[in-house]
């Protein structure tokens, strides 16, 4: 794991088709920074839909490399240590874990692992009121389902000490309601 303390990471996590990719290229281009996009989508357009408890577990360990990578690209984009060096992530362990959990019913030791080591500064949890968008690797259209992983990732978000905020609306809004979050996170490092 790369040294991250001068990086401030903020995870963008919420059900599938919720806006998280878009969340995070819309604010890494209000802030000129990076972000780090979510390995599952590779991986799972390379192997198929198909997988295994086991996947689950090389899919995680993608993300971590992943993950590592963009905090040194972060450091490497960011050369003034004065400023704020922030780097947004699609997705991390929490995803993995509710991903293992909903699918399987166990999760891998080495996600549970991961979420105690890995230090995050803030998330934001995307709320379903976006309409679900059909693609060939998302396996939940129904707002049920939607809703229930909602309530998974909200409880745990709500049982841990990271800072986090729900985003909601469409469009503008619910990336404008995330920067006024974030810069408020900013000013109180």
């Amino acid at each position: 794991m790369i040294q991250s303390d001068s990086v401030i990471k903020i995870v963008v996590i919420g059900p599938e088709s919720t806006g998280k990719s878009s969340l995070c290229a819309t604010l890494a281009d209000h802030y000129s920074t990076i972000w780090c996009r979510e390995y599952a989508r590779e991986y799972l357009l390379q192997h198929g839909m198909d997988y295994t408890y086991d996947d689950l577990q090389t899919i995680a360990k993608g993300q971590l490399a992943l993950e590592d990578q963009a905090v040194a690209e972060c450091i490497q984009h960011h050369r003034n240590p004065s400023q704020h060096r922030i780097l947004f992530l699609d997705t991390d362990m929490y995803v993995m874990k509710v991903w293992c959990e909903f699918v399987f019913g166990k999760c891998h030791p080495l996600i549970l692992n991961q979420i105690v080591q890995r230090k995050y500064d803030g998330y934001l949890l995307c709320k379903p009121d976006l309409p679900w968008i059909k693609d060939e690797l998302r396996e939940y259209p129904d707002p049920t389902t939607r809703e229930k992983l909602y309530h998974i990732y909200k409880d745990l978000l709500a049982n841990q000490s990271t800072p986090w905020y729900e985003v909601h609306g469409e469009g503008e809004q619910r990336s404008d309601a995330a920067v006024q979050w974030i810069d408020r996170l900013l000013n109180s490092k």
